[in-house]
């Protein structure tokens, strides 16, 4: 198979992109400057990650610990091509991705990795590992995957539940590390400037309706409303909603939201959430948008098959004219408006995530034959990620006296 990106005249831009980048990764720098340059000697890892400059920061990381890896992108809109040039040039990691790639070049590329029978996944969304599973007899070197984020934790939580996880998944998304800072801080700021890239619209006074109240969703609304926005917040689980009460938002359905939103965010990881019903009571003139993994939140078919119009107004901006006459504009075509519009998360939370996922990939490494379930990240794993960053801001903190620590081990007074 061929790689995607043929212009290496884009090198150059890439390989700038990557230092920059990288200058807000030290952890990662640390990671890859201590541990041995054979750490994973004769390993091969298939990624299937966003393609952006912090990803090449990890996959090169990885490759001059010694892997040879295999990299494609996990979403057709989320490749940065000037990376992906690089990659291929610079540092001879092979990629295989490229921006606004089809659906069949993204499956293609997803099979080509699983095909190269890698011994160590990276995954981001499942669609490698859920892959590998529709054909088991690639995973037979498997030492373990490693997944990224929300939705693809709840794939490998439905394959686990019906037994039919074939080998170890370190669920990197669920370390403290993770999800409590790339999540919150680096989903909700790269989503309202993923809008902000696209529209250019005044955010403040603006009812801004974010769909999902969880570390993304937290994150989405605390932006949103340091720009000046009303924010409302759609949440079907109770203790989500309540708690989104007492952060000070209103909270209410989304079918009553839907006649005075302005900005609609989806950030759930689940399917239909801006339904056909409630795309045909939307407000006139609103700007929708996703931020959840998969383009499944928004039914961009019923837009597709009830609109008497549709323009292309901007890059990556939509106008459906419906046939009720009122407008709506859809971002990045319904799918990851941080990536497909912007740059994806800061590099400085990415710095935690990746770094968590390199130790994901020296602990699969190091402990083989585990059995086929999901694994948390260690803890010792994730609290030295956390001292590492810490170091790397000149932020001290305390320790516990030795009679302290006997006192919180002791059930005496």
């Amino acid at each position: 198979m061929e790689y995607f990106i043929k212009d290496i005249g884009l090198a150059r831009e890439g390989k700038n992109k990557i230092l920059w980048a990288g200058k807000e990764m030290p952890v990662l720098n640390i990671l890859k400057e201590t541990q041995s340059k054979n750490l994973f000697s004769e390993i091969k890892i298939g990624a299937c990650l966003h393609v952006t400059s912090e990803t090449a920061n990890l996959v090169i990381a990885l490759s001059e610990c010694g892997a040879k890896v295999f990299l494609t992108a996990s979403n057709p809109l989320s490749t940065q091509d000037e990376v992906a040039a690089c990659l291929v040039k610079d540092y001879g990691i092979p990629v295989f991705a490229k921006k606004g790639e089809s659906s069949s070049e993204y499956n293609d590329s997803v099979k080509f990795i699983a095909e190269q029978k890698p011994d160590i996944v990276i995954d981001d969304g499942a669609d490698l590992i859920a892959y590998l599973h529709q054909n088991l007899s690639l995973s037979k070197n498997l030492l373990g995957a490693t997944e990224e984020t929300t939705t693809g934790i709840t794939r490998i939580k439905s394959l686990e539940k019906e037994g039919k996880l074939a080998f170890p998944v370190i669920a990197v998304n669920d370390a403290m590390t993770k999800h409590l800072f790339d999540n919150r801080y680096g989903t909700g700021q790269s989503t309202v400037d993923g809008i902000l890239r696209a529209t250019n619209i005044l955010i403040a006074g603006k009812n801004a309706v974010v769909c999902g109240y969880g570390w993304c969703g937290k994150g989405i609304s605390k932006n949103f409303r340091g720009l000046g926005a009303k924010v409302i917040v759609i949440e079907v689980d109770p203790v989500k909603a309540l708690e989104a009460v007492m952060d000070g938002f209103y909270v209410t359905t989304i079918e009553k939201a839907a006649e005075f939103g302005d900005i609609f965010v989806t950030s759930t990881g689940n399917k239909d959430v801006l339904s056909a019903n409630v795309l045909s009571k939307i407000k006139d003139g609103a700007i929708i948008a996703n931020s959840g993994h998969f383009n499944v939140e928004i039914d961009v078919d019923y837009l597709e098959k009830n609109s008497r119009e549709k323009n292309s107004i901007r890059p990556m901006v939509t106008e459906y004219v419906l046939k009720n006459n009122r407008k709506v504009y859809l971002l990045a075509e319904g799918r990851l408006v941080n990536l497909g519009c912007a740059e994806g998360h800061p590099s400085s939370v990415m710095d935690l995530s990746f770094s968590n996922q390199f130790m994901a990939s020296k602990y699969l490494k190091e402990n083989k034959g585990l059995a086929p379930k999901l694994y948390s990240v260690p803890e010792e794993i994730d609290k030295k990620i956390a001292e590492f960053k810490l170091k790397s801001l000149n932020i001290e903190i305390d320790t516990l006296t030795v009679q302290q620590t006997e006192y919180l081990s002791s059930w005496k007074l």
